[in-house]
């Protein structure tokens, strides 16, 4: 009885030393981070700039247009033309800069919805003017 309670003993000992064993130590802080080799692609960069001119350009000829009794001068007209070909050089260069690698996609997703908003909106505004 007592040669089973000794080996029931350093049985229990055995998983209680396993599992002192299996406690991670502290890392240093450092090792919480993770660094990576993702960059901000220039043309996503250009893309999203590109987008809140021609967003900007367009609402503020609109609203100009709006306040001088809609009737729109040269100059709103000219901006809003500027701004369309804004929008689809963004547009294009926000589709071009997301197939790139190793980026992060933050600029190239916000570039291609401010274009796209923007195209959008003058196609709307050309559709209005149609009917």
């Amino acid at each position: 009885m007592e040669a089973e309670r000794e080996l029931l003993f350093k049985h229990q000992m055995s998983k209680k030393s396993s599992f002192r064993l299996k406690i991670k130590k502290l890392e240093p802080v450092r090792d919480r981070y993770m660094f990576t080799d993702n960059r901000h692609p220039e043309k996503g960069i250009m893309s999203t700039v590109l987008g809140v001119l021609s967003v900007t350009a367009l609402s503020l000829s609109v609203y100009f247009s709006y306040v001088n009794g809609g009737q729109a001068i040269m100059r709103y007209a000219a901006a809003a033309f500027v701004a369309a070909i804004f929008s689809c050089i963004g547009l294009v260069l926000g589709i071009r800069s997301r197939f790139e690698k190793d980026i992060f996609k933050l600029f190239p997703n916000l570039g291609i919805a401010l274009n796209l908003i923007a195209f959008l909106f003058v196609v709307f505004i050309l559709v209005l003017g149609l009917g």
